[in-house]
């Protein structure tokens, strides 16, 4: 079944804010297996002009997907067929940890390719004073719809 067309350009209300911690940034960077100091240590970060350890680029992935929106039946996306297709950044400033942050997702193309689905969901990342952190370009694929 085809992902809803009428989905293209809606945008969800922003999601229940999310603190970044010193924990869940070393996690990460240990999930990932990159041992900068910058995620770690607050004195090497402030070492290199941070105000604390700062979360790798990829971070905001943790924050980024998952949208409960997107669970809309009406989206019509069976999620045990979904593939992760793209994914890539656009940064204001590095994610750091105190950051108390919220997403705002849109969806922004659905469209057929063979027998797959393709569809991109732009979400900005913003704390909770409104401070654009980054912005998320996020592609799912649905194979074989």
């Amino acid at each position: 079944m085809a992902i809803n067309r009428d989905f293209i350009g809606r945008s969800f209300p922003p999601t229940e804010p999310y603190e970044v911690s010193r924990v869940k940034i070393r996690e990460f960077a240990d999930a990932i297996g990159d041992p900068s100091p910058l995620y770690r240590d607050a004195e090497a970060a402030k070492a290199a002009g941070y105000p604390d350890v700062i979360a790798p680029p990829t971070f905001p992935i943790v924050v980024s997907l998952g949208n409960p929106a997107l669970a809309d039946p009406e989206l019509g996306i069976d999620f045990s067929m979904v593939v992760h297709g793209e994914q890539r950044f656009a940064y204001t400033r590095p994610m750091r940890a105190g950051d108390v942050v919220t997403c705002t997702s849109t969806i922004t193309e659905i469209k057929s390719i063979g027998n797959n689905e393709k569809m991109t969901v732009e979400t900005e990342i913003r704390t909770v004073e409104g401070e654009l952190i980054c912005t998320t370009y996020n592609t799912l694929v649905e194979r074989g719809a």
